[in-house]
């Protein structure tokens, strides 16, 4: 270009109008704003697994799910999570600060009589003669479980015990009971060169005996008859009493340390040096134990193959509930309160193992087989209950049931519209402070949350049109009038039942509305994951491992199938047991059943999708927050009801698409509030705690609300 050119573009663009450079100033802005957005939905995984459940995430119908289903490498964690990980063999070259809340209550809890019972066993060994050892063993234990925090106990080596022996009078001997040698130190140790033992000439060998091996002696029977067994009980005791309190796990580690490693080592092995003793290192011995600290808060994030700790811990439940529920029929051992209460409790690990699978399988499978999975057992842990409950309130002709598992419906919409995203609101605004999200995406799912509260309940809306109200009894206010004036009527409710209105009618439009919902969750699949997947602008960066070449992963497909099924066999006998014992919390005169309905069998169940969308919110991700909440509610109405009412096409229940008006007008009113708060694209704790309190006013009024006619 010549330099007139140049210059008469440069006079050409002087020349605009002030609008024209207002409106590029605008474009621009606009473009940076969308660039910024883009580069927000950049995804970056460890491997192509992970990414693979990072993606589907994003993917509507797709279970949100925010723990890993590959392993991580251990050397890419962070130093707090390395530290929960860590075995208490690591010694630390500098002491850290011992006398800690964590240490004292250990003290108060667990060290006391755990240091008792050493003294008492010890006793008992010295008692034998036989044990003398093994009692001065369990006498230096008591000291130490009394307060393990800086102590050490050491493997002492052949080389070691190899020098004691050729000479009792050496330099070794001496500075053994003063020192705390380690053979493999920390990295951040720097381990001191080893001090050759003097020479000295070894005695004739028929003067010295042979050491005897460990299992030739009698002391070791004697221990391990007498000895051994009461200290396996107390470890076994404070090991399961200290995991159970997750954070106090360390302790539960020490124990289990001592009782599978320690406890069986020949007493002569077993050194134990304290924190102050550190001087001399290069003898040839192994670190055992080492504690420092008896708690850690951190420990919530912990996780056995893949799933967190307060999960696990909740799964024997599961077999407590299963064993009491079916073997003691006539409530003699625990009243039937407790064993709903025991059975609804069940429900939350087995859910969690259900999200698991199905990330676990839809992120090593390909879209079709992920969207079947995610179709199939998204939903199994609601429909199990919804028709246990719908069959056992049949055969016992108990139309309460069907009532409460229309509460329950309706609660977990209330609670996935309202609950979710707003106690997700309230957590991410308060660390972030003001979050956004797409608010394309965000109308797609609003836009499907009408489409299916509006199909749920247009049989309602044509029941309330068209139907005749009957009220089974009517008096008059004034008692001397006989004529028309005012009445008070009782139990008032639309007949159904009579006439030809519920069958040549309500009874076709239930059936059509239940084949157009699950079209219409299709057609929303295809538009959000085929023609119009440019929504989510979703871009997978590049990742450590390509392919599953080196990637670990917790549970394999197979597996991951085989604890779907498992899980679903025993969430099936939970709900069986929870809706055989739920009639004594029903009776209850002081809480409404539609109350039981909305709170405890509808939110039960999802407590697993509230700690997801919870921690998505932390990480400054609000959009897979409210997808949480969207995705179940969209599922509720499209796929599930139309389930069950297919379910009782085939077999009669009793089930009728028929809601209370407080159920239908509770869900529309939410439906319309959230999507007022999402128009924006912006969320902060103010919207978040409007849905919240919405969502309460709700519960006060099923709360306050008589029970169901005829229950």
């Amino acid at each position: 270009m010549s330099l007139s050119s140049q210059l008469s573009s440069d006079t050409t663009n002087r020349r605009r109008r002030p609008g024209e450079h207002t409106q590029g100033a605008r474009r621009h802005s606009c473009e940076d704003s969308w660039e910024e957005i883009q580069s927000r939905r950049t995804i970056r995984a460890e491997n192509e697994v992970e990414a693979n459940k990072l993606v589907n995430n994003y993917r509507f119908g797709f279970r949100k799910w925010k723990s890993h289903v590959t392993e991580r490498p251990f050397e890419d964690r962070s130093e707090v999570v390395k530290e929960l990980y860590s075995e208490l063999n690591i010694i630390k070259p500098h002491a850290d600060q011992f006398i800690t809340c964590g240490n004292v209550l250990y003290v108060l809890l667990f060290g006391w009589w755990v240091s008792l019972v050493y003294l008492v066993v010890g006793a008992l060994m010295f008692a034998t003669v036989i044990g003398i050892p093994y009692g001065k063993l369990c006498w230096k234990l008591c000291c130490y479980f009394l307060w393990p925090f800086g102590n050490t106990i050491h493997e002492i080596g052949n080389t070691l015990r190899r020098c004691c022996e050729e000479a009792p009078d050496c330099e070794c001997s001496v500075t053994v009971e003063d020192s705390s040698p380690v053979l493999l130190p920390s990295p951040a140790e720097v381990p001191a060169p080893e001090v050759p033992a003097p020479e000295v000439p070894a005695p004739a060998v028929p003067d010295r005996p042979l050491r005897t091996p460990y299992w030739h002696r009698l002391s070791t029977y004697v221990w391990l008859l007498l000895g051994y067994p009461p200290l396996v009980i107390i470890h076994s005791l404070v090991c399961f009493i200290s995991w159970i309190l997750v954070f106090t796990i360390p302790v539960s580690k020490m124990n289990a340390q001592t009782l599978s490693i320690i406890l069986l080592l020949p007493p002569e092995d077993v050194l134990i040096s304290t924190s102050s003793h550190r001087k001399h290192q290069g003898y040839e011995t192994r670190a055992l134990l080492c504690c420092y600290r008896a708690a850690n808060w951190y420990y919530y994030k912990y996780a056995v193959d893949g799933i967190n700790v307060f999960a696990v811990n909740l799964l024997p439940l599961v077999i407590v509930a299963l064993v009491i529920g079916y073997v003691d029929k006539e409530n003699q051992l625990v009243s039937s309160d407790v064993k709903f209460a025991m059975a609804i409790s069940s429900i939350i690990p087995l859910s969690y193992y259900i999200g698991m699978g199905i990330a676990s399988i839809s992120a090593q499978s390909n879209f079709a087989v992920g969207a079947v999975v995610n179709a199939t057992f998204g939903s199994i842990t609601e429909l199990t209950f919804y028709i246990t409950a719908l069959l056992r309130g049949h055969r016992a002709t108990n139309p309460c049931l069907q009532e409460v598992v229309k509460a329950a419906l309706t609660g977990t919409l209330l609670g996935c519209i309202l609950f979710i995203p707003g106690i997700c609101m309230i957590i991410g605004g308060l660390k972030h402070q003001e979050q956004r999200f797409n608010s394309r995406s965000a109308g797609v799912s609003s836009a499907l949350l009408f489409i299916s509260v509006g199909g749920v309940f247009a049989p309602t809306l044509f029941s309330k049109a068209y139907g005749n109200l009957v009220c089974d009894a009517c008096s008059s206010i004034n008692a001397t009038s006989n004529s028309s004036g005012p009445f008070v009527c009782h139990n008032c409710h639309y007949d159904l039942k009579n006439g030809t209105l519920f069958h040549d009618h309500i009874e076709p439009l239930v059936y059509t509305v239940s084949v157009l919902l699950p079209a219409a969750y299709v057609i929303g699949l295809i538009f959000t994951l085929k023609t119009h997947s440019h929504i989510y602008n979703i871009h997978v960066g590049e990742v450590q491992v390509s392919g599953h070449h080196g990637t670990v992963v917790h549970w394999s497909r197979w597996r991951s199938l085989l604890i779907l099924i498992v899980a679903t066999v025993l969430m099936s006998a939970c709900a069986d047991l929870a809706t055989e014992h739920i009639q004594p919390i029903l009776n209850q005169p002081n809480i409404s059943q539609y109350f039981i309905g909305v709170t405890v069998l509808a939110m039960v169940p999802e407590i697993p999708e509230i700690v997801n969308g919870i921690q998505f919110a932390l990480q400054n991700n609000i959009s897979l927050s409210l997808e949480v909440g969207s995705c179940i509610a969209v599922q509720v109405c499209m796929l599930q009801i139309p389930i069950l009412v297919l379910f009782n096409a085939f077999c009669d229940v009793g089930f009728v698409l028929v809601f209370s008006d407080q159920h239908m007008w509770a869900s529309i009113f939410s439906v319309i509030l959230v999507n007022y708060i999402f128009m924006d694209g912006k969320s902060d704790y103010f919207q978040g705690t409007a849905l919240v309190v919405v969502y309460l006013i709700l519960l006060a009024l099923y709360f306050f609300a008589p029970s169901p006619a005829g229950c």
